[in-house]
């Protein structure tokens, strides 16, 4: 099975290292970003099945990133991440289409049991959007072959 992969974006360098080091550990492939914008240009470079987001960085707010991935990348599960857990935040999150939310610091059962259950999530609407397709695919073919052929 292919390795998850994971942006971690957080312009605290500890917190990066910790979150990249507990999501290794746990199997999953792990990138850091410092920045919205280096977030930005590296999810436009490699895949990411999910994106952990911190509300505050230096060049822009986290939730402007947060809709800029959204619009650019909207099968990628994305989580805020904050030290400021004001209701607003929260609500302006949800609202501009994030799938989750955690406060730091981050309980690591919190984070891991977060970082799997939406991955779980992603692989289930994978499997069930490659079934319709496939579903589709058969009922198509079933329908032309009852077609009659002109001659």
């Amino acid at each position: 099975m292919e390795k998850k992969r994971i942006l971690v974006v957080d312009d605290d360098e500890e917190v990066c290292n910790s979150f990249k080091q507990l999501l290794e550990l746990r199997g999953y492939s792990v990138d850091v970003a410092k920045t919205g914008r280096e977030a930005i240009e590296k999810s436009n470079a490699n895949f990411y099945n999910l994106a952990l987001l911190d509300i505050r960085l230096p060049d822009m707010d986290g939730t402007e990133l947060l809709t800029k991935m959204r619009d650019t990348i909207p099968k990628m599960v994305k989580i805020m991440v904050t030290g400021y857990p004001a209701l607003d935040n929260v609500k302006d999150a949800i609202n501009k289409g994030a799938n989750g939310y955690i406060v730091k610091p981050a309980e690591i059962d919190e984070l891991l049991r977060t970082v799997k259950e939406h991955l779980d999530r992603q692989d289930e609407e994978r499997k069930y959007s490659e079934k319709k397709v496939a579903e589709f695919i058969e009922s198509r073919y079933r329908e032309d072959e009852t077609k009659p052929t002109k001659n």
